[in-house]
């Protein structure tokens, strides 16, 4: 994917135009509606200014959580309306849906420094079925179109894909241009030696990362639960630990692929011990074993110290890491070590003047867990999005943006 090709909200006349923007808002809600984590609201508000400050009006739209195309009162933006109101320092109008009447009314009456906001684009059915009709109205709302959602590009939605169908220019906001920059520079040509550390629960859903980063990285190191799937395909015995048994055959196969790239690049590291426990919890007991000696009643939460030493040795002088997955359950903080010191390490590489990036999702909250996260090069928005850009695979909201 061509993504210094496509246009960019720098690229285009914003003066006295409308502009539909389609962020990720999708944030946290408590039960009473109160937002828990405004990191997504904040991350869009340069692209917002830029609109503002240069005369244009933001038509803004977003889905929050999974309604399934009904009204859920629970999942309405109007609370994402009032903190966006504090954040830019203006009226922020919020409008009761995403479409018909109400928003062509607004787009009347709207003067140039006004902001609106839609309701839950997922109100509507037809968005999560990429509609062509319902992405034909929504462009009738703007006379531009301004991706900033980078953690919806994956989806071909009717707001991120089918609407670019219908407006004359498509253009990247400042969010989705730094993730393309940072994402797209690490998949096409990266600062050498590229280090990719790859943890989390299951294989299945990293099978596609480790293989396309096989030929870009020069080493891979494994962890988190994914890794007892890897040794018991090599027919060890890893006890009550996580494994995907229909996997097996996969995780089999990558090892003999890295196997027969060594001296090529892309070396897969395994870990080497590991934390144990007999309870996932804060009252469970925690034993550090090899990882051929893990009891059977006992089963993998954490990488074991001699790894931790290991895989920092590892990264020592290399250019360039990404993390994808934590390297164990680092929510409890006993079994948190191993991502907590991987993480700082790589937050240490960084201060260093080295590239560190993290691939959104669980490391993306660990990383804050930890008070790492503002330490590195880049952390990315998107968890799916920044899982299907490292698969090498095409993202339909960037695809369809338009080219320069």
């Amino acid at each position: 994917m061509d993504f210094k090709n496509k246009l960019t909200i720098d690229d285009i006349d914003i003066r006295g135009k409308h502009v539909f923007v389609r962020v990720d808002y999708n944030v946290p809600l408590d039960e009473n509606g109160i937002i828990q984590d405004d990191r997504r609201i904040r991350a869009t508000l340069p692209t917002l200014r830029k609109i503002i400050n240069d005369g244009g009006l933001p038509i803004i739209a977003s889905h929050l959580g999974r309604p399934k195309g009904k009204y859920v009162s629970g999942l309405s933006m109007e609370p994402v309306a009032r903190r966006l109101e504090q954040l830019l320092g203006r009226p922020v109008t919020f409008l009761p849906d995403s479409s018909g009447e109400i928003v062509l009314r607004a787009r009347k009456e709207a003067q140039t420094g006004d902001v609106i906001l839609l309701e839950n684009l997922r109100f509507h059915k037809e968005e999560e079925r990429n509609d062509p009709d319902f992405a034909k109205q929504l462009a009738g709302y703007a006379d531009l179109y301004i991706n900033d959602a980078f953690g919806a590009c994956h989806r071909a939605h009717a707001s991120i894909s089918a609407i670019q169908d219908y407006v004359e220019v498509a253009a990247a906001g400042y969010l989705l241009k730094k993730e393309m920059e940072m994402l797209g520079k690490l998949l096409v040509d990266p600062e050498k030696p590229f280090v990719a550390i790859i943890g989390g629960a299951k294989i299945s859903s990293k099978i596609g990362i480790i293989e396309h980063l096989m030929d870009k990285t020069d080493k891979i190191l494994i962890g988190g639960a994914m890794s007892y799937t890897f040794f018991k395909s090599l027919g060890i015995d890893v006890g009550d630990s996580l494994v995907e048994d229909d996997k097996l055959d996969v995780a089999r196969h990558i090892l003999e692929k890295a196997e027969a790239h060594k001296g090529i690049g892309g070396r897969i590291f395994l870990p080497i011990d590991a934390v144990v426990t007999d309870d996932i919890s804060d009252k469970g007991v925690r034993k550090v074993v090899n990882y051929e000696e893990i009891p059977h009643n006992m089963g993998g939460v954490d990488i074991g110290p001699n790894t931790i030493e290991r895989y920092k040795k590892e990264i020592k002088g290399c250019e360039t890491i990404v993390i994808n997955g934590p390297l164990g359950v680092f929510e409890i903080d006993q079994f948190s070590r191993g991502t907590r010191e991987i993480l700082t390490a790589i937050a240490n590489h960084v201060e260093n003047g080295g590239i560190g990036i993290i691939g959104g999702g669980d490391s993306a909250a660990a990383a804050r867990k930890f008070g790492l996260a503002d330490k590195m090069t880049h952390v990315s928005t998107g968890g799916g999005a920044s899982l299907k850009l490292m698969e090498g695979k095409p993202l339909p909201g960037i695809e369809a943006l338009t080219d320069k």
